[in-house]
């Protein structure tokens, strides 16, 4: 079995998965909660609203017969 991730103990309880307490649970969400956790993001550059609307302008447009 995996270890607690907050406090590492080796048994973990069926019912807190994957912590081993609801102890171990709460600190997890407060840690969430409080921003010490984050998923990673891209920021989108600050044209990124432009690009797109010119984008999908062209796809807007028909094609020209040549």
């Amino acid at each position: 079995m995996a270890k607690c991730p907050i406090c590492k103990a080796a048994e973990t309880a069926a019912k807190f998965r994957p912590f081993c307490s609801k102890r171990c649970a709460d600190v997890d969400l407060h840690r969430w909660m409080g921003g010490q956790y984050a998923v990673p993001a891209v920021e989108p550059p600050d044209d990124f609203d432009a690009e797109i609307e010119t984008a999908l302008a062209e796809q807007d447009r028909p094609d020209e017969l040549h």
